[in-house]
């Protein structure tokens, strides 16, 4: 997805929202063009660049959850409180993550990406840090779908 490189307006977003939130990390993931894997393509407040190896397959790990059901998804005290292993969570662990956030973006009606806001503590999301974290999903929806990337 060499044409996602320099779309400073997505990086700028996805900063904003860490910064007005106050969270660790936010991610954003979107499905291949081809096939059913989600690869991360943007982060912000990354501990490294192991995001951006990280794909995960349709239904599998936060973001293939979120892009399969079409719902945002909650996780707190990871990795205590999942359904399966750890290693099902690979954003989670290569973030050193203990809480997220994660929201779909709809292109065309059809969930195709996600948006992860995450934290390295326990501290839950509020209502309002939720809801933030929606807004920016809608945000991105409209920057991105001038870019033909699904």
């Amino acid at each position: 997805m060499e044409e996602l490189r320099g779309l400073n307006p997505v990086i700028e977003k996805i900063t904003e929202l860490r910064e007005e939130i106050g969270c660790d990390f936010v991610g954003l993931a979107i499905q291949n063009k081809v096939g059913p894997d989600i690869r991360w393509h943007f982060a912000s407040g990354n501990l490294n660049d192991k995001y951006e190896r990280i794909t995960v397959r349709y239904g599998k790990g936060v973001a293939g959850k979120v892009v399969s059901t079409g719902s945002p998804i909650l996780v707190e005290n990871f990795p205590q409180n999942i359904l399966g292993k750890a290693t099902d969570y690979p954003i989670m662990l290569a973030e050193k993550l203990k809480s997220s956030y994660a929201v779909p973006l709809f292109f065309n009606g059809v969930p195709k990406g996600v948006l992860l806001a995450g934290n390295r503590s326990n501290l839950s999301f509020s209502v309002r840090w939720c809801s933030a974290v929606r807004e920016t999903a809608a945000e991105l929806e409209k920057i991105l779908e001038g870019y033909h990337l699904l």
